[in-house]
């Protein structure tokens, strides 16, 4: 049987990501924990060989929160998705921007997305 989730090579790697939250992560782990307690979302989960900033179990959806590299990483990301979506995992992509300025916007597509 292979381990799909959380796999202990990346065990000190997803330690690394929680102890230094970017601050646009910062505040998103405290919109999670406040508004979407219910969905019990985990800090830099890892699905195969891929770490993702927040993944609800419950809903099956992972949140990623995307800085200026992703802008030129943008083949990486798909593919991550792709293997995501291929374990039947959704994939929310949000810019760092739109934490620091429409965070509201944020939250409503959350619950949106919750909701389906």
């Amino acid at each position: 049987m292979t381990i799909l989730y959380n796999k202990n090579i990346l065990k000190e790697r997803r330690k690394e990501l929680r102890k230094n939250m970017t601050y646009e992560e910062s505040i998103m782990w405290n919109i999670l924990r406040s508004y979407f307690s219910h969905a019990r979302f985990r800090r830099q989960y890892s699905l195969g060989p891929y770490i993702f900033d927040f993944y609800s179990v419950k809903y099956r959806v992972a949140l990623e929160i995307d800085g200026a590299q992703h802008v030129e990483n943008k083949e990486y990301d798909i593919e991550r998705d792709n293997y995501a979506l291929n374990h039947s995992i959704k994939t929310v992509r949000f810019w760092n921007k739109d934490i620091r300025t429409n965070l509201q916007a944020v939250v409503v597509k959350i619950k949106e997305v919750l909701e389906s």
